[in-house]
């Protein structure tokens, strides 16, 4: 003899078998997100760690209704910057956003856009980067297996030094001078008269701190973020280098997105780039601002940077073989504009 099930029974049966669905949703819906793995070297305060954090991350998840999410790691938490583009050419990590000096060695082209003295402005700057030049580069970078997304501005780059003020290229004289691996700088730096080191940002306080090198170059908010006039006592508007911070993605981990990932990602990038650049502007005043109330700050008499220019004017005739003869003159075409 059938019974006819009670309420309590359907009830429970009822309840077991919405469990069961909600359970199922949520095992779809979590082996449908994707987790983006992005990670730099800069300090989490720094304009583009912001930026990654506070747009890129949150656009991705909107753009892609979060099916893909982004996991930011700044500050060095997954190595140093050869590392992190070590890891991205591999494709055990996704993305990068570095200094566009630490690529230059595997894509000399680079080079092009490291030129010294050349840059008026932060405008002329980007309106090489982002034109034919910048396109040019991208290929080179996929070439080698990253995938380029777009460049943030680094800034202006400037000394700081423990040994006394830098007013002409004399004061450089001699000066152990820590830079990026960047050919390019580490030449210009050669023909001013200094003894310039590469070396990774990761080593750059300590080596400051214990005087194996007397000075550092870098934009005034990475000399605050750094936390640098704890250990150095000068600072100068040397201005000499304009520097990129290239966003670069592994080609191999780009590819396994789908196509609405790929745009995506792009798309959110492209915000994220253009919220960087305005913040960039305003963190520079900040940092200099700051440093100057920590610091000797002494400004470089245009006549001394001209002779500084024309004295490493030569360095960029070097440039030309390796990293193309119309590739860099293209940029001095361009930079010279008005």
């Amino acid at each position: 003899m059938n019974r006819k099930p009670t309420l309590t029974q359907l009830t429970r049966r009822f309840t077991l078998a919405a469990c069961a669905t909600a359970a199922l949703a949520l095992s779809s819906a979590a082996f449908a997100q994707q987790k983006l793995q992005i990670a730099g070297n800069f300090p989490g305060e720094h304009p583009s760690s912001v930026a990654i954090d506070q747009v890129f991350k949150k656009e991705v998840a909107r753009l892609t209704r979060d099916q893909l999410q982004v996991d930011v790691f700044s500050s060095m938490q997954l190595g140093g910057a050869k590392e992190n583009i070590d890891a991205v050419r591999s494709g055990t990590l996704a993305l990068t956003w570095v200094g566009g000096a630490f690529l230059s060695r595997i894509v000399p082209e680079l080079e092009a856009v490291s030129l010294p003295f050349v840059f008026r402005n932060r405008e002329t700057a980007f309106r090489v980067i982002d034109g034919p030049v910048g396109a040019a580069i991208d290929k080179k970078l996929q070439d080698r297996g990253f995938i380029a997304l777009g460049w943030m501005e680094l800034g202006s780059r400037n000394i700081t030094n423990s040994r006394g003020p830098i007013k002409t290229m004399a004061d450089l004289k001699g000066l152990k001078l820590r830079l990026q691996p960047n050919e390019t700088h580490l030449a210009s730096f050669r023909a001013l008269g200094a003894n310039p080191v590469a070396m990774d940002v990761k080593e750059l306080y300590s080596a400051l701190e214990q005087r194996v090198v007397d000075a550092q170059e870098n934009p005034y908010t990475v000399i605050s973020a750094g936390r640098y006039s704890e250990v150095q006592k000068h600072l100068s508007n040397s201005g000499h280098f304009f520097d990129f911070i290239a966003v670069v993605a592994s080609k191999k981990a780009f590819e396994k997105l789908n196509p609405e990932q790929q745009k995506a990602v792009r798309e959110a990038m492209t915000a994220t780039i253009s919220f960087q650049r305005k913040l960039a502007v305003e963190s520079e005043a900040k940092a200099l601002a700051e440093l100057k109330s920590k610091m000797t700050y002494t400004e470089i008499a245009p006549s001394a940077l001209e002779e500084m220019r024309k004295t490493t004017a030569p360095v960029i005739e070097d440039v030309k073989k390796r990293a193309g003869a119309d590739l860099v003159n293209q940029v001095l075409a361009e930079a010279a504009k008005h």
